[in-house]
């Protein structure tokens, strides 16, 4: 299965977004991003709650899929679902490395088609926040949205390897520079220094394109 044919059309699918918000009186950082998808409500729904259709496109997960219950996702984040409303919204804790952040996913009718709606709201760190922007959490989903979107088309699971080396392709590199870039851009509307956005970009990049073994750090 080939994920990208054409990056330029396919990062463009992808409208981004980023605001600034509070949580419990502290300041935070949302990353928006909406994708319209050629499926009904109830079938978008379903590929994203049902544990058996999720990792056809995403990670493996396990737990309790309903209001209250704790999920993990495979090797990534696990947390808790605060809110499931179907087939409309859901809301879930992002629980990683020592740190909690907030994921919204929102489902409204577009004609025939889907628009899924998903906001990332991560709290206010001013390093981490200047050296990545909101690319590091949004080009992570860029890439699972992407998949979603094969699916969809398809009814079938995504190749695992396919999402594994995907970063290493010309076409892969070509999506991950335009998801950074446009993530940038989003962060500069919303008030970002242009050079620190666009620098912030440039490491979003290398975050998600170098190999370990590239790095100066393993030489």
């Amino acid at each position: 299965m080939t994920l990208i044919s054409d990056p330029a059309a396919l990062a463009g699918m992808v409208t981004r977004e980023v605001r600034t918000g509070s949580r419990d009186g502290k300041p935070t950082r949302i990353a928006v991003a909406r994708r319209t998808y050629p499926t009904d409500q109830g079938d978008l729904w379903d590929a994203l709650t049902d544990a058996e259709r999720i990792p056809r496109w995403f990670l493996p997960i396990s737990g309790e899929l309903a209001e209250g219950g704790r999920y993990q996702l495979e090797g990534q984040a696990g947390g808790v679902v605060e809110r499931c409303d179907a087939p409309k919204v859901f809301a879930i804790t992002w629980e990683f490395a020592g740190q909690v952040s907030w994921v919204k996913v929102s489902l409204s009718p577009s004609g025939d088609d889907t628009e899924l709606e998903l906001e990332h709201e991560m709290p206010v760190d001013p390093q981490f926040w200047g050296q990545f922007g909101p690319g590091a959490v949004g080009v992570g989903w860029d890439l699972a949205l992407l998949g979603l979107a094969a699916h969809i088309a398809t009814g079938e699971p995504v190749d695992p390897d396919v999402g594994r080396t995907l970063h290493k392709t010309p076409e892969g590199k070509d999506f991950i520079r335009r998801a950074a870039t446009s993530w940038a851009e989003a962060a500069m509307a919303d008030g970002d220094d242009p050079d620190a956005a666009r620098a912030a970009a440039d490491a979003t990049f290398a975050f998600y394109t170098v190999e370990p073994e590239d790095t100066p750090e393993s030489r």
